[in-house]
């Protein structure tokens, strides 16, 4: 039940999407004065050193953020990645990024004082971790770490007082009820707090569940009357032969996508520059490509 860590795939081409998504989304909503509460279900451990012994060993990194942060030469890059480049840097000294923020902190480094951060996270040993993080920032009552099941805590605290918030739910999808779950998740959600955002991220793998979700979360949004947007980045062909030897890495994660509920409707004209240059700077072979769709 443990066994995901988000530390093997800490700065991946799937986080340079989410983490776009999530900064931008923030940014519009954080125009408004009142109050914002931001319930991040599958929170980790917040920090993760991409110089460290679990980001080595997979080194999706590599072929993510520090394609647009490490070339000698970096490329133009449009507003909403150069925001999210600019986040990653904030994190780090010099010209070497050996240290990525996850949600938990890229939320908090943008959030304000009357705003809340509720961070759900159930591995032991990173619900430990992060409130270690956590702990460093001296946030006081901004922040809370709960080490629960971010699939049923969101629920005590929807709607918030301020009627204002976004719920990022990103779990690993390791277990198939997770697909289930976060459909769950959302539906519940809207009957609570019908105005709140909903981030949904999911992984673009060969599993009719993968395939089935944005279909849900999309009729889910059309019933209940809200706006939607749906973007993916695919940096691969999800068609790869089986490694050669025991010793050859797996091959990771082909693609990935967001689905939103009530999204900033800024948002869309910020994807519609951003995608096009993540699949070119991300492609890992000729299938790179994206997709934006919206709807409601």
């Amino acid at each position: 039940m443990f066994s995901y860590r988000h530390a093997f795939h800490a700065g991946n081409h799937a986080d340079v999407l989410k983490h776009t998504v999530l900064i931008a989304t923030l940014q519009h909503l954080l125009q408004k004065d009142a109050a914002l509460t931001v319930l991040d279900t599958h929170a980790g451990a917040g920090l993760y050193r991409l110089d460290g012994d679990y980001a080595t060993t997979s080194a999706e990194s590599a072929d993510g953020i520090l394609r647009l942060v490490a070339p000698a030469t970096p490329p133009a890059l449009t507003p909403a990645l150069q925001d999210y480049v600019d986040m990653v840097r904030a994190f780090n000294q010099g010209a070497v990024t050996r240290v990525y923020p996850g949600s938990p902190f890229i939320a908090q480094r943008l959030l304000r004082d009357q705003d809340k951060l509720k961070l759900f996270e159930l591995h032991p040993t990173d619900a430990r971790a992060l409130a270690g993080n956590v702990a460093q920032l001296e946030a006081g009552r901004q922040v809370a770490v709960l080490p629960e099941d971010g699939f049923e805590g969101v629920k005590k605290f929807l709607p918030p007082p301020a009627r204002r918030a976004l719920v990022l739910c990103d779990p690993s999808y390791e277990i198939k009820s997770d697909y289930g779950r976060v459909l769950d998740l959302v539906q519940d959600s809207l009957k609570r707090f019908a105005t709140g955002v909903y981030a949904v991220w999911y992984p673009i793998i060969p599993r009719p569940e993968a395939h089935d979700l944005p279909r849900r979360l999309k009729t889910m949004a059309n019933k209940a009357g809200k706006p939607w947007l749906h973007a993916t980045l695919t940096v691969k062909s999800s068609k790869l032969a089986a490694p050669a030897s025991e010793n050859q890495r797996r091959p990771g994660l082909p693609a990935s996508g967001m689905f939103l509920i009530n999204p900033p409707f800024t948002l869309q004209a910020a994807l519609r520059e951003a995608l096009p240059q993540m699949a070119e700077l991300l492609a890992q072979d000729r299938h790179a490509t994206h997709g934006l769709e919206v709807g409601g």
